[in-house]
């Protein structure tokens, strides 16, 4: 925001040199940038964040000085001379959107003279780069830069039906702007209308059809209040920016739409002549009224650590345009002022008290009372989760939550309902909130494979939206990854996970049959017998949609399903003193018999010596195991806590192992 040095002094004595005033406002928080020395004036440039709206004018820079120096504020009286003839005779306004537009006020001045400005509103428009134009524009962005509140000046003549409509565009309608650009509308946009077609868009740029010129002899001063979200919307979809959009996005003072379109008149009148209607047309909702906010004095001491004398806060929270309802000694209720849609909780006007009393004023070595803190679980799972994966090889992906339909569609396992649709679109095409990780990652491995990586084994911790009817989404986090190793890596991978996370609980796998997988080498995880996620290697239809060079897997589990089943507590285990017995079984069983299910039944049968179950191979051929056969190889790992255990020993476990297989899954010892 520029602000001009000679312009400020209108409004609050500046007897302090420019670097002065420059450092108090950075103090109380509006950041100094810049100051230019721009034909006998200074532009001073402040950076405004985006909760004080009401700092995007010179009047706002005013009052803020006016505070940290203790200056009179001197507010221009914005009482213009108004004529006999009713301004209902010379024109009328519709409101047909109230949700886009919640107030609209319009006054009338005819018999103006459009011609060019004094020198002194040029000069002022020239120190914060705004080129002049005529006297009656020229006024317009004058009032926007004082009080910050965006006016428009509509040529009444070329008016259609002399009125305006304020409502949504139509489907298909176009406008060519005061850019002399044309426009494409949409639904959902405000439009200023007349009575035949689009003649601004609200909130954002006039149109040129209703733009005054030379020849202007009627005027009609529009001041309004618009939907913030609809503006941005509006202004980011037509990628037309302008210093109006820019201060309706962030919210403006509804007390202060009145004053900026009497101001203009007074102005109007002074430097182009003419007669000024007899009151406004004013339609759509009142200012609402502010909220009361109570401030307990002892939470200056709490926050700051250090007591502000209750007459001082008191004099801040004046100065500030704060109304005092009530107060005594340990605490002051006030009614914010319309400006300040920031202040609405107790701790806003603790800052507020901070900053304008000094932050220099807080010594550093200043006790502040401090509560410990602590993570949540779910916090304590994902650090351990990245532990896992990082020490797997993994990178992290951080990926965009919304997609194109085309990779929305390829895979979506935890819903068939079609995903939610944004207005305005994130990325190019990117509209869809995904339903899945999987696509994004695969996106992100085909952009490494282009750029020959030669590694691209990557995670990713994000939410998913899965659509509900009539209600948000359900957003549930998920940890999605992919890699080039096979089905059994990635599966080791998971495994890893759970067991840093809770060693006693297993994973399983159920037949799945998902769009995206090859259905020979994909499953659906269990953990802890609860539903967790998928698995499985991505089909040759599907490495040819994402354009994948090189075979890949891929799973995506819940997040939820982790943090129900980890066991944080560390507990301390004692290191095995005696030696393992290792023994490869190879088991030829049924086709439909699964890893899993030989797993299961190892574990089941193994007793207590049984230390690990490890998958190694599997063969067919039908000439030597027979038709609808396949011989797996496994390794298990015995090992006792209190002796050293005997090769008698393992041969019984082992024995056990071989009939528990046998009687449950028809599984023969290969010899």
């Amino acid at each position: 925001m520029l602000i001009s040095f000679n312009w400020l002094k209108e409004y609050v004595p500046l007897d302090m040199p420019a670097g002065e005033l420059e450092r108090r406002l950075m103090m109380a928080g509006l950041n100094h940038e810049s100051t230019t020395d721009v034909a006998g004036d200074v532009a001073i440039d402040l950076e405004v964040t985006s909760n004080r709206p009401d700092c995007l004018g010179h009047l706002g820079i005013a009052r803020e000085v006016a505070v940290l120096f203790d200056r009179e504020l001197r507010m221009p009286a914005a009482a213009p001379r108004e004529g006999r003839t009713p301004v209902a005779s010379l024109t009328q306004v519709a409101l047909d959107c109230p949700a886009l537009c919640y107030r609209y006020t319009a006054r009338a001045i005819r018999g103006v003279k459009v011609g060019p400005s004094p020198a002194w509103l040029s000069q002022r428009l020239a120190t914060v780069g705004v080129a002049a134009i005529n006297n009656v524009v020229d006024i317009t962005n004058y009032v926007l830069l004082e009080c910050g509140q965006p006016l428009h000046a509509f040529d009444l003549a070329k008016l259609d039906g002399r009125r305006i409509v304020v409502r949504e565009a139509l489907p298909g309608e176009t406008i060519e702007a005061i850019d002399h650009k044309t426009y494409s509308l949409a639904p959902g946009m405000c439009v200023i209308a007349d009575a035949r077609r689009a003649a601004a868009i609200g909130g954002v740029m006039g149109g040129s059809s209703s733009e005054v010129t030379q020849h202007t002899t009627e005027l009609l001063i529009e001041s309004a209040e618009f939907d913030p979200l609809s503006i941005r919307t509006t202004a980011r979809k037509l990628n037309l920016h302008s210093d109006s959009s820019y201060r309706f996005e962030r919210g403006l003072d509804p007390q202060g739409v009145d004053w900026a379109s009497r101001r203009a008149c007074e102005l109007i009148l002074e430097l182009s002549g003419g007669e000024l209607a007899a009151g406004a047309i004013d339609v759509g909702r009142k200012p609402p009224a502010r909220e009361p906010i109570v401030l307990r004095l002892s939470q200056l001491k709490r926050i700051l650590g250090i007591d502000v004398p209750a007459a001082r806060v008191r004099e801040i929270l004046k100065a500030l345009g704060n109304h005092e309802r009530a107060a005594d000694e340990r605490r002051v209720e006030v009614i914010p002022p319309s400006w300040r849609r920031d202040l609405s909780r107790e701790i806003d006007l603790v800052e507020e008290v901070a900053r304008i009393h000094g932050y220099e004023a807080i010594p550093e070595d200043v006790s502040v009372p401090m509560a410990t803190s602590a993570r949540s679980d779910e916090d304590r799972v994902l650090s351990r989760v990245r532990h896992a994966l990082s020490a797997a090889g993994f990178d992290e992906a951080m990926t965009a939550s919304m997609v194109e339909e085309e990779i929305s569609s390829a895979f979506s396992p935890w819903t068939s309902s079609a995903p939610l649709v944004a207005q305005m679109p994130l990325l190019r095409r990117a509209d869809r909130l995904r339903r899945s990780l999987v696509p994004s990652l695969l996106a992100a491995r085909h952009t490494n494979e282009t750029l020959s990586n030669p590694v691209i084994e990557l995670f990713e911790i994000a939410s998913v939206y899965l659509p509900r009817p009539g209600e948000l989404p359900d957003e549930q986090p998920m940890l999605a990854l992919t890699s080039g190793g096979d089905f059994f890596a990635v599966k080791g991978a998971l495994e890893a996970i759970v067991a840093e996370l809770n060693p006693r609980v297993a994973v399983e796998a159920a037949d799945a049959n998902v769009e995206l997988l090859n259905p020979h080498r994909s499953c659906q995880l269990l953990l802890g017998g609860e539903p967790w996620g998928y698995l499985g290697e991505v089909s040759g239809e599907g490495l040819k949609r994402f354009e994948l060079r090189g075979a890949t897997t891929v799973a995506e589990v819940k997040v939820s399903v982790l943090v129900r089943v980890a066991d944080l507590v560390r507990l301390w285990q004692k290191q095995p003193a005696f030696p393992a017995i290792g023994r490869d079984l190879n088991f030829v069983v049924d086709e439909r018999v699964r890893w899993a299910d030989i797993a299961a039944a190892v574990r089941a049968s193994g007793g207590e010596h049984l230390e690990q179950v490890e998958y190694k191979d599997i063969y067919r051929d039908d000439a030597r195991l027979g038709v609808g056969k396949k011989s797996v190889l496994l390794s298990i790992t015995l090992r006792a806590r209190e002796t050293t255990l005997t090769s008698h020993e393992a041969d019984q476990v082992r024995n056990r192992i071989i009939d528990a297989c046998g009687k449950q899954l028809g599984a023969q010892l290969r010899v």
